[in-house]
Formats: structure tokens, sequence, C-alpha cells
């Protein structure tokens, strides 16, 4: 668990001037805020997706950086596409994946395709035209399953308890087996429930907080399912910041670690939080649908102190005002996310 901090002595982005960046999964929530920020530090910024519409890609998301950044329209299955972006890149932060978790009991070879032999296949093509890159990989906190303590650290049992864990889990257990077998320069951050401006919101297929702030925002009450589960976020920008530092950290090279929010919240006091920061709404507590519940992790916050001994990282933006945020981004924009 975490505590908000104050901001860094530096943008975490300034190191990259100069850098030739490559971001798969670039148009999504996580890839569209880094490329703004190496973008405004004068970075060289390559963007690869292939704007499936069931993923959180959006082409708004890159909205006043269009002409800053470069962008390739080709899925991270396509191998030649990766191969020849990859090539000449100084920094991959690896962020293209199927993350819905239900979908991926539904299609799980496709999320098998996506989150395992994808990920291999483009740590072939760095060993083979780029090995010296440096490579942040998303994990993600559903590797773990449903927790045995609380909060979560890293030594924690690995338990998925869906299909999209174990494909995660084998695309990052590859990342950190090519660097100890070939010593490429990967880093694993295992992502709790990231949030925040550019993120999709018009259904439940990634999160359920977006789908809450689109009902507040378009004057519909919400379902709550259960309410009591505890769980932790963390906002978009610090989830930035993580990587960013991560990939500027020689410390962090060959490691996975947790990346919490500040602190862990109630589902339903995240409810009432959301209406407070919209000025009014209305939600309602649902029993958990079954075919959820059955891959549900329950309680689940991270202890991250491993990754902020490591890169000196820290949030610095609570959940009261990381929802206030992003009511105010989409509130302005909702057609261009729903």
């Amino acid at each position: 668990m975490t505590e908000p901090g104050a901001a860094p002595a530096r943008d975490p982005a300034t190191p990259f001037k100069g850098a030739k960046i490559l971001i798969t999964g670039g148009f999504g929530l996580i890839g569209s805020t880094l490329a703004h920020r190496l973008a405004a530090a004068g970075a060289s910024v390559r963007l690869l997706d292939n704007l499936d519409p069931d993923s959180g890609a959006n082409r708004a998301n890159l909205e006043g950086i269009e002409d800053r950044v470069e962008t390739v329209v080709a899925d991270i299955r396509d191998a030649e596409a990766v191969r020849r972006s990859l090539t000449g890149a100084d920094v991959l932060f690896s962020l293209a994946a199927q993350n819905s978790h239900l979908g991926s009991m539904q299609a799980p070879l496709v999320d098998l395709d996506i989150n395992a032999r994808a990920q291999l296949a483009t740590l072939e093509a760095v060993r083979a035209v780029n090995p010296r890159l440096r490579i942040v990989y998303a994990s993600t906190r559903q590797i773990y399953g449903r927790p045995d303590r609380l909060p979560v650290d890293e030594s924690h049992p690995l338990r998925p308890v869906d299909v999209n864990g174990v494909d995660k889990l084998a695309g990052e257990t590859f990342h950190l087996l090519y660097h100890r077998v070939y010593g490429i320069r990967a880093t694993a951050l295992r992502l709790t429930n990231t949030y925040g401006p550019r993120m999709r919101i018009k259904d439940a297929r990634q999160t359920f907080i977006g789908v809450w702030l689109r009902a507040v925002l378009e004057g519909r009450p919400f379902e709550v399912w259960g309410g009591a589960q505890l769980r932790d976020f963390t906002y978009i920008e610090d989830a930035a910041d993580a990587f960013l530092l991560a990939a500027a950290s020689p410390a962090a090279e060959g490691g996975a670690f947790n990346i919490g929010g500040d602190g862990a919240i109630s589902l339903e006091d995240l409810a009432k939080a959301v209406i407070a920061a919209n000025g009014g709404g209305r939600y309602e507590v649902k029993v958990f649908p079954e075919e959820r519940k059955r891959i549900d992790i329950g309680d689940y916050w991270a202890d991250d102190r491993l990754f902020r001994r490591t890169a000196g990282w820290r949030p610095r933006v609570g959940i009261h005002e990381g929802i206030k945020k992003s009511l105010e981004f989409f509130r302005t924009r909702l057609a261009k996310y729903v």
C-alpha cells in the first residue's frame, strides 16, 4: 500500500529526449499517455496498433500530437511489421494485449495467440534485430489470482483464475527468461486497475470504472456488483511515470514489479466517490453475475515497495482527485469515447 507523494524533481520522460521509442498498443490508454509525454520531451515516437474495436485503441487519444508521432497500423501478431518497427528503436514499451478477462474465457485461443505466442515472437525479433533494446512489458496483478494475504507482494504465489492471467503470466515469464538466458534488457510491471483520461468507457470490456464514469456523465444509474470488495487503482499519469522510470532504471532490468495506487477502497465507496466528484448520480448494488464471479479475484491491493525502492516511483494522484480529473476530461469529449 502506498501514499500519494510530491511530484518528482523532473518529468521522468526528460531522459528520453532524442531517444527512439516504440510503443505497441500505442493508441490505448497507457500507450497514448506515454506518447504524449515522450513527444513533449522530444523523443522520436513510433506507435504500433491494430486499432481493434474491442481494444482500448482510440484515434482521439492522439489529439494534439498526430503530426509528432509515427503510427503503424498493424497487429502484434504480424511478425514482419513488428520486426520492421523494432529496427533502430532504443526502448520498447510493450503494451499490445488482449485485456478482457471474460473475453479470454470466451475466446481462449485468441488470448493465447496475442498474450503468449505474439510476445514470444516479439522477443525472438528483438534478439535477431535489436538485442540491446530496453523493454518494459505490461504484466498484470491477475497473475496472482485470489490473494492468500494482503497487501500482495511479488513473493505471493502465482495462481491465475482465468485464461488471460495464464497467458499474461506466460508473456511475463518469456521476458524474464530472455533476460536471464540472452541478456535481453526486459522489465515487467504488474499493473492493477489503471484508469483516467483516454481510457475505454463505452463498455466494461477492460474496466468497470469506465462504465461508471460514462453512466454518471449521461445521467444514468450504474451497477455495483457486490460492493464490499477492496481494490486499488492507479491513475494513468502515475502508471506512465512507472513505465518511464522502469525504462530509465538499470536496476529494474530482469525484474517483475507490482504497481499499485494510493491504498485500497471498497467498490461501494468508490461508487460514492464517483457520484460526489460528478456532483450527482445514482448506483444500484447488484449480485455479482455468475460468469464474472467465477473468475473474480476478490479483495486485492498491491505492496509496491520493491518498485519504489528500485526506481524511485510513488503515486502522486489519489483516487478522489483522479476521478475528478477523469470526469473533467470526458465531460467535453464524451462523443469521441462512446
